[in-house]
């Protein structure tokens, strides 16, 4: 479940590089800094020790679209700087303009047993102020 809705998150990205955020769409992607993969100036790293909220919204540049993750250069108060997010350190993947939302957990336990330490029951969609709201995929796409 995890792997199917990271993958929605790449496929959503993959369009915004290709064609830009569409009309009031944006962005606020929380990560996980301590992820070994993760790559961000170290005056960040020292600023947000576990996680960090970005948003893509009025001006992203250089934005790289892989299969493990994606790098964008965002403003930090004038100081333009790369990150390099991979999907597994998402914790959070918000666009406030259609109350959309997806939120992954982990579980911190001893009970490794080599997969992936997120529990797939653990994935929530962020509910919306009207629950009757339904949020469609093609919204994302031009």
């Amino acid at each position: 479940m995890h792997r199917a809705m990271r993958g929605l998150i790449q496929e959503v990205l993959t369009g915004v590089r290709d064609h830009g955020l569409p009309g009031s769409h944006h962005f606020f992607i929380t990560f996980d800094t301590t992820h070994p993969d993760a790559k961000l100036a170290d005056w960040l790293k020292e600023r947000y020790p576990a996680e960090m909220t970005v948003v893509m919204q009025h001006w992203y540049d250089n934005l790289e679209v892989t299969d493990e993750g994606f790098t964008v250069t965002l403003n930090f108060g004038d100081a333009p700087e790369t990150l390099y997010v991979p999907y597994d350190s998402i914790q959070t993947f918000v666009d406030p303009s259609v109350e959309f939302g997806l939120r992954f957990e982990t579980q911190d336990g001893d009970d490794d047993d080599g997969d992936d330490d997120t529990d797939p029951e653990s994935l929530e969609a962020e509910p919306s102020k009207n629950e009757a709201d339904v949020v469609s995929l093609d919204s994302f796409r031009k």
